[in-house]
């Protein structure tokens, strides 16, 4: 069992910027992010595998980026140029497969952390 803690969710004004974090209580070689937003279905934002392979959503390919440090078993992710349609409930995931996984398939990874809220404003 891994477990996994997010933080740094916040309100921002759009156009405005947040750094999420999320501590593994162990290696994985998947980690993403996903989120839901009220009334909507879960969603990927993006994933990194071990070796450094990312992948992003097109929706915030070029405003997010992911990044994780493996030594610390810590996982990022910087949004900038927030916009209102990123106001959800951001999730950290994490899944022992050993190949790479896409961010469409985040929703699906065997852990979870206990999400963490952004909401941007106009």
């Amino acid at each position: 069992q891994v477990q996994l803690v997010e933080s740094g969710g916040g309100s921002v004004q759009s156009g405005g910027s947040l750094r999420l974090s999320c501590v593994a209580s162990a290696y994985t070689y998947n980690m993403g992010w996903f989120r839901q937003a009220p009334g909507k279905e879960r969603a990927g934002v993006a994933s990194i595998g071990g070796a450094g392979r990312i992948s992003y959503a097109a929706s915030v390919s070029g405003r997010f980026t992911i990044s994780r440090d493996n030594a610390k078993n810590t996982m990022y992710l910087q949004m900038n140029s927030l916009k209102p349609e990123d106001t959800a409930i951001y999730y950290c995931a994490a899944d022992s497969a050993s190949y790479f996984r896409g961010s469409s398939s985040v929703p699906s990874f065997t852990y979870r952390g206990q999400g963490t809220q952004v909401t941007v404003s106009s």
